[in-house]
């Protein structure tokens, strides 16, 4: 891998279209730009408006471009876990050459066999395929192998599927908005990689949760893998809509003050304001009090839904959940699960600057999955017309040097200057 790649990453949620461009830049990531684009086209299980994902990717796209001074051609494509299934297989392959000595073309070509010798079935679509660890000279890890000495090579693989009808009509609708789909990865293992919990699920599970307007999306993970996916119709939007059948309240507002204005760990909320609004000519407000008892049912609703999948999972083990995606913000609503489920709860929001927002958590999660897989494909192909940019970031460059002298500190530089000069003459 170069000292330099740029990449973009698409995820499309049920209610927007995320797209961040981010640089790796001496091992360090940094976002060049972030575009949250509203689309109603998708929902957790189906493409409801194709033409309204096809254009709501093509304006951010177009935007993100416009400001980087360079096109977007290829995108690394996140996909719901919707019936979502994992295959797991050994695959052990050969080692050739007069050295016998491990390549990335033979950890390539386990996974292909590994991909080979499984049928998937009709309705799954594989979208990735992971080496868990690997076995040389009877040594299990989860370092790559490269240039180990071995006779043979022994790699255990995930296959990763999702639904079929629904990966194929969202890379459809990518490749109509005039993009290349470089690698796709359920949204779930990106949000895995995000947070850096394949590491702290080795010796215990972890149950992840990436809350959205509709659904809640759980992934497990157990001695490092995703092991298990599943979605919970039901997510912040949802709880927002007690909100918007009582007081008429639009649903971006909702669940704006769902997320921030509603404190569900409160044991006793305050009767201040927390929204004013015209409604027929008469102001109308609402106040904390009344938000939390307005959602508490809905609210209720989440959590028993959450629960029942979580408990039968606890009883393998010592298990942390946490809470992420565009509800992860909610304040108190681990606090409100950890009590329900009597195990540490906690919220996850990224820290990386430019995307401090649990929504971003799988699209930034993308970014460190495929940097991942860069060892074993060896792709150094970047997102962007890169020639492009360059002499975008070049220009701007020569633009402000050239107006240095126009800065104010400088004129006022120069005027001291100017009057120094005239006194010793």
């Amino acid at each position: 891998m170069t000292n330099k790649q740029i990449f973009a990453a698409v995820e499309v949620s049920d209610h927007e279209v995320r797209l961040i461009v981010g640089e790796f830049f001496n091992t360090r990531f940094n976002i060049i730009k972030v575009e949250r684009i509203p689309c109603a086209g998708m929902s957790y299980s189906v493409v409801s408006d194709p033409e309204a994902v096809v254009n709501a990717v093509k304006v951010a796209a177009s935007d993100a471009s416009k400001m980087i001074g360079a096109e977007i051609r290829k995108v690394i494509l996140a996909m719901p876990v919707y019936k979502a299934k994992r295959y797991s297989i050994t695959s052990v392959v050969d080692i050739d050459g007069l050295e016998r000595k491990v390549t990335r073309q033979d950890i390539l070509k386990a996974l292909k066999k590994a991909e080979a010798a499984t049928t998937i079935g009709k309705e799954f679509a594989l979208i990735q395929s992971v080496p868990v660890k690997y076995t040389v000279n009877g040594i299990t890890t989860r370092r790559l192998p490269i240039d180990e000495k071995c006779e043979q090579l022994t790699v255990d693989v995930d296959l990763l599927c999702a639904d079929r009808k629904v990966s194929y009509d969202i890379v459809g609708c990518i490749e109509r908005a005039g993009l290349t789909v470089k690698d796709i990865f359920l949204d779930m293992y990106a949000v895995g990689k995000e947070e850096a919990q394949f590491e702290q699920a080795m010796n215990r599970q972890v149950i992840l949760l990436k809350m959205e307007r509709t659904s809640t999306s759980l992934g497990l993970l157990r001695k490092g893998r995703l092991t298990t996916a599943t979605v919970f119709p039901y997510g912040i939007g949802s709880i927002a809509m007690a909100l918007t059948e009582t007081y008429g309240i639009k649903e971006e507002t909702a669940v704006e003050l769902v997320k921030y204005s509603a404190p569900l760990n409160k044991p006793n909320c305050s009767d201040n304001p927390v929204h004013i609004w015209s409604e027929g000519g008469e102001t109308r407000t609402i106040n904390e009090q009344e938000l939390v008892a307005c959602i508490a049912e809905n609210v209720e609703i989440w959590l028993a839904g959450i629960a029942k999948t979580c408990i039968p999972i606890l009883q393998a083990g010592e298990t942390t959940v946490m809470i992420t995606g565009e509800g992860g913000e909610t304040m108190g609503l681990d606090e409100l699960l950890q009590d329900r489920l009597h195990i540490e709860v906690r919220t996850y929001i990224p820290e990386t600057l430019g995307g401090r927002n649990a929504g971003l958590t799988a699209c930034l999660g993308l970014f460190y999955a495929y940097q991942d897989k860069l060892p074993i494909v060896g792709d150094t192909d970047d997102s962007l017309d890169m020639d492009a940019f360059i002499k975008a970031v070049s220009y701007r460059d020569k633009k402000a040097e050239g107006s240095k002298e126009d800065t104010l500190t400088n004129k006022l530089r120069g005027l001291f200057l100017e009057g120094k000069n005239k006194v010793e003459r």
